[in-house]
């Protein structure tokens, strides 16, 4: 194969998403909780997925992550038609999942939170062992590689700021060779500070190549990262964009709303003072004013 149709290829294979969801719906009894969904995720970018409680983000990871299966549409991973019915399913094929409450032990040091369930071993039959250090080495340069410095990676996860704690997740998922990062609501319980933090994990994500599936409602930590975005109302989809074609102010009128909001301002305006109230007020207006300083109207007293 000559150098061209190499390039060729390795384009091609760029341009296929890493995943793709097609008007996937998925329905409990008579409950629509989405329909007629849509959302593209390519290697190197951030699809943002926005909406309110209720819009029906929590579902859209379920069905990404391996939890539940969708009832229609058409759910694709690497240009294959997938149906994943459980969440190991979605690891092997490089989908990893970190939820907002990390599903951590608080207790355990962090190396060991690391590896929680892929444990390297030494020794064979009843003579294994887990393999300590080689977890401890891999943890600290994990976490290095992704910039992040900790004091001791002995120390209980749980003593970490919850941003350090997202950060140790994003690492891990990276090491353990996910292909696609799916992050629900990383930011939502931080500070502003924190929220730095993670969100600059999210880029090196990027930036080495996974593709980033990043579920928020807020617009302004979405801008900042994103590539792509897909809003959610009720289940449904309410919008879909590149960011090339809408700015911040744009994203947060329809992530809040748009004309609903308008209405509610109309709403809220405050109603002109009826004409009785409207007299009594002024009339108590001119009696403070006749009121000489230091003079108080008779009380009845």
């Amino acid at each position: 194969m000559t150098a061209t149709e190499q390039a060729v290829r390795d384009e091609a294979e760029r341009s296929v998403p890493l995943v793709e969801l097609d008007d996937v719906s998925k329905y409990y009894g008579n409950i629509r909780a989405l329909e007629g969904v849509s959302l593209t995720v390519h290697a190197g970018e951030v699809s943002c997925v926005l909406g309110d409680n209720g819009a029906g983000k929590s579902t859209l990871i379920k069905i990404i992550s391996g939890l539940h299966e969708h009832d229609a549409g058409s759910f694709r991973i690497e240009g294959e038609p997938a149906q994943l019915s459980k969440p190991r399913d979605a690891l092997d094929r490089g989908i990893a999942t970190v939820y907002q409450d990390l599903a951590v032990v608080p207790l355990m040091p962090v190396w060991r939170n690391f590896f929680l369930g892929s444990e390297p071993m030494l020794g064979w039959g009843p003579f294994k062992a887990l393999d300590v250090e080689r977890m401890r080495r891999t943890t600290r340069e994990e976490l290095l590689r992704m910039g992040i410095d900790l004091r001791d990676v002995d120390q209980p996860i749980g003593t970490l700021s919850g941003g350090e704690r997202q950060c140790v997740a994003i690492a891990r998922a990276v090491y353990f060779g996910a292909k696609v990062l799916v992050l629900d609501e990383p930011t939502a319980a931080l500070g502003v500070k924190q929220s730095g933090v993670v969100l600059k994990y999210v880029a090196a994500a990027r930036d080495a190549g996974l593709g980033v599936v990043l579920i928020t409602h807020n617009p302004h930590h979405a801008y900042l990262v994103g590539d792509r975005f897909v809003l959610l109302k009720r289940g449904a989809m309410a919008g879909s964009h590149l960011r090339d074609d809408i700015d911040l102010d744009e994203l947060t009128r329809q992530m809040a709303g748009g004309s609903e909001l308008e209405e509610l301002s109309h709403e809220l305006e405050r109603a002109p003072t009826p004409p009785h109230l409207a007299g009594a007020t002024s009339a108590a207006a001119l009696d403070d004013e006749s009121s000489p300083p230091g003079e108080s109207s008779p009380s009845g007293d």
